[in-house]
């Protein structure tokens, strides 16, 4: 009974990690025989019967009888005059089995043998961890935050497991309180050490995927397929979608009546820009969808260098290109393509020098619209040493805009 009460006394594991009583008991063997082999040397001549249901175990060490004086191994051998303590009619030759009793193998070796214990408890527990995050890679989950770090935001799911939303994944404008419900997707699952780390992710492009797939029914169903995702976390998405049902219109179902489907993910994403496209085989009408909501006037490809020349209108140069040139950028890893953008005007045709604002400086548009010239025809019109005395710009920037204007008037 003697080992029965110590076995008892670590039935806290078992309650604190969850652990089934059979996985508890081969736990529990595994770190006995440690246990025996740092004492003795060896647990190949030992026993041990572990009985779940009762939540006992016996240890068993079998030595083989010599004659006295004659004991080399003291761990495998035993003399005759100890056997016969054992059991009376013990003779040299037989096997002797002698029951073991934790609380006889010393305050040292019950306490080896419960950090042991602990030590493999909390591996099993790591393993199992490890396995259950690792198969919801790319999956939401939700947690609550239960601290704000400089570097990362502690998150506790509905177990109690610890999960780590690090800065660079967060978005730009998320703020996080302790108790604040936080979504986010499951970026990575490593192991340091044995301890699992599950690090979550709400820039990851898989976020807004699985939340087109939570928010919008036919996503779900599978009845629509979202192709492909860019973003620029916080600021601007694409989202491809197809649909081989030709009943319904992949945009107008992601989108809903005055975007009121959207919305909510929108919201989620901090206000996130999001341009639905429907998803196309034909790269040349994707790439024209994608730099919505500028139109195009026509695209040359280079399949083999994957890249497209596309000519636009001056004043939907702009609008191709987008604030900070993210629609653009976006467009190009939407389509694969490096685009490139050229504005496509007649020779007679003027433009207006804020149409190269994405080109040219504010500050140097500005300098030479205060001495009328407005337009591209009105900087060239004047010669290097015209502007030069006429404006405060130097000679190489002068050069560089006249570079830019010339640019949209050849062919």
């Amino acid at each position: 009974m003697e080992n029965q009460a110590i076995i008892e006394s670590f039935a806290e594991f078992k309650d604190e990690k969850n652990i089934d009583r059979v996985t508890l008991m081969a736990i529990l063997e595994d770190a006995l025989r440690n246990q025996l082999r740092k004492k003795y040397g060896s647990d190949d001549n030992f026993d041990i019967i572990v009985n779940p249901d009762k939540g006992d175990l016996e240890i068993w060490r079998n030595r083989m009888i010599v004659a006295d004086g004659e004991v080399e191994d003291e761990n495998t051998e035993i003399a005759l005059s100890e056997a016969v303590k054992i059991e009376p009619d013990f003779e040299v030759g037989e096997e002797a089995s002698e029951e073991l009793k934790l609380i006889d193998q010393g305050r040292r070796f019950v306490l080896a043998f419960r950090q042991n214990l602990v030590q493999k408890i909390q591996e099993h527990d790591n393993s199992i961890i490890y396995k259950k995050y690792k198969d919801l890679e790319g999956e939401i989950l939700t947690g609550e935050v239960h601290h704000v770090r400089p570097r990362a935001v502690i998150i506790y799911d509905d177990d109690q497991n610890e999960l780590i939303l690090p800065k660079d994944q967060q978005i730009p404008r998320d703020f996080f309180r302790k108790g604040d419900t936080i979504r986010a997707v499951v970026r990575d699952v490593d192991l340091r050490g044995t301890k699992p780390v599950v690090i979550l992710s709400r820039t990851d492009e898989r976020f807004l995927e699985k939340l087109f797939e939570q928010e919008i029914p036919e996503v779900f169903d599978g009845l629509i397929t979202v192709k492909k995702v860019v973003r620029e976390p916080g600021e601007k998405a694409k989202v491809a979608v197809e649909s081989y049902d030709d009943r319904i219109d992949p945009v107008g179902a992601c989108v809903g009546m005055k975007g009121s489907r959207i919305h909510g993910i929108v919201r989620e994403l901090g206000n996130e820009n999001i341009d639905v496209i429907n998803y196309t085989n034909n790269d040349q009408l994707l790439i024209q969808r994608a730099l919505s909501p500028a139109k195009i006037s026509s695209i040359v490809l280079d399949e083999t260098n994957k890249r497209a020349d596309v000519y636009l209108k001056p004043d939907q140069v702009s609008l191709a290109i987008g604030k900070r040139g993210l629609n653009i950028k976006l467009a190009g890893q939407l389509t694969g393509y490096e685009i490139d953008v050229y504005r496509d005007v007649d020779e007679d045709e003027d433009v207006e020098l804020t149409e190269f604002s994405d080109e040219i400086e504010s500050w140097v548009i500005d300098a030479l619209k205060s001495i009328g010239c407005d337009t591209a025809k009105s900087v060239l019109e004047l010669s290097v040493d015209e502007l030069l005395s006429r404006t405060d710009l130097e000679e190489e920037t002068i050069e560089d805009v006249r570079s830019i204007l010339r640019a949209e008037f050849e062919e």
